[in-house]
C-alpha cells in the first residue's frame, strides 16, 4: 500500500504534522483503523445511545419496584434520583424520596433550556488570551478551536418587528412550505412530507425524519452545528441560529427559507 494517496500538490500544502498523521493512517494498520473509525465518528449511536438505553431500562425497573412498594409515585420518577439515592432506596435505607423525585420530575418537565440564565456563577467571563501570546503551533490550535466553537454555538439576535427572520445560512437552497414546529423528539410524528422543520435545535435523534423535510430552521446553532451539518449532507436548505424562530413562526404557517441568504420570510 502506498504511503499516502494525496496528490503531490496537496502534500505540499499540508503542514508536516498533518502529513505524518496521514501517512501513519495509510500504513498496514489502516484496515483496522477504518473498521474502528465509526466507533469514534458515530460514538453517539455505537456507544452512548446503546449504553444509555440499557441504563435507562435498569433504572425504570428499579423505579417500578420502588413504586410497587410505595416508595415512588411513578416508576419514571426514578430517573431523577442520583445513584446513591437510588441504591439507598432499593436497599430500604434513607428517608422518604417520593415527593423529592416527583418535584424534580415536575421541574424538569416544566422548564426548557430557554429558562436557563445566560450566565451562571457570576459575571460573564472575558475573552481568552490572544492567540499571538502562544507558541506558533498552540496559536494555530487556539484559532481553530475558537472558530469551531463559534461555528457550533453562534446565534443571531431575534428581530421581532421584521417580517423576515435572520439567521445563519448553513446549507444553500430555497424552499417554500408549511412550517412544522417540533420542540421535542416526541413531536416528530407530526412531520409530513415536504414540511419545513422548525425547532430549537436538532440532535442525532432527528436523523430518521430529516428525509421528510424540505428545509430546516433552528433557534440555536452555527454553521458547524448538528442541524447545519446534516442539512448539507441531505442537500436541503437550512437557516440556523435564528434566535426566536420557534416563537415567531406559527405551526402550519407558510414560510420561505433561503439557505444561502440565511433568511426566513413569513407569509
Amino acid at each position: 500500500m502506498p504511503a499516502c494517496r494525496l496528490s503531490p500538490n496537496l502534500r505540499k500544502a499540508c503542514a508536516p504534522p498533518c502529513l505524518r498523521s496521514i501517512d501513519r493512517s495509510s500504513t498496514s494498520s489502516s484496515p483496522k483503523r477504518r473498521l474502528t473509525y465509526r466507533i469514534r465518528d458515530e460514538r453517539t449511536y455505537f456507544n452512548d445511545t446503546w449504553s444509555t438505553g440499557i441504563a435507562r431500562r435498569a433504572i425504570l425497573e428499579a423505579g417500578r419496584r420502588l413504586a410497587a412498594d410505595g416508595r415512588l409515585h411513578a416508576a419514571e420518577d426514578a430517573v431523577e434520583l442520583a445513584p446513591d439515592e437510588l441504591f439507598s432506596a432499593l436497599r430500604g435505607n434513607g428517608g422518604p424520596i417520593a415527593e423529592t423525585a416527583a418535584d424534580r420530575t415536575a421541574f424538569r418537565l416544566g422548564h426548557t433550556t430557554d429558562d436557563a440564565p445566560e450566565w451562571v456563577g457570576g459575571p460573564p467571563p472575558g475573552d481568552p488570551p490572544p492567540a499571538e501570546w502562544l507558541p506558533p503551533d498552540a496559536a494555530r490550535g487556539q484559532r481553530a478551536l475558537t472558530l469551531v466553537i463559534n461555528s457550533i454555538f453562534e446565534t443571531k439576535p431575534g428581530s421581532r418587528n421584521s417580517p423576515m427572520i435572520a439567521g445563519i445560512g448553513a446549507s444553500p437552497g430555497t424552499a417554500t412550505a408549511a412550517a412544522r414546529l417540533v420542540r421535542t423528539p416526541a413531536e416528530m410524528g407530526r412531520l409530513q412530507q415536504g414540511d419545513v422543520l422548525v425547532t430549537p435545535y436538532t440532535s442525532p435523534a432527528f436523523n430518521g425524519v430529516l428525509p421528510l423535510v424540505s428545509a430546516i430552521v433552528t433557534d440555536r446553532g452555527g454553521s458547524l452545528s448538528h442541524a447545519a451539518i446534516v442539512a448539507r449532507e441531505f442537500g436541503i436548505p437550512a437557516v440556523v441560529g435564528c434566535g426566536d424562530a420557534t416563537r415567531r413562526i406559527k405551526d402550519g404557517q407558510t414560510i420561505d427559507v433561503d439557505g444561502m441568504a440565511g433568511t426566513v420570510s413569513l407569509k
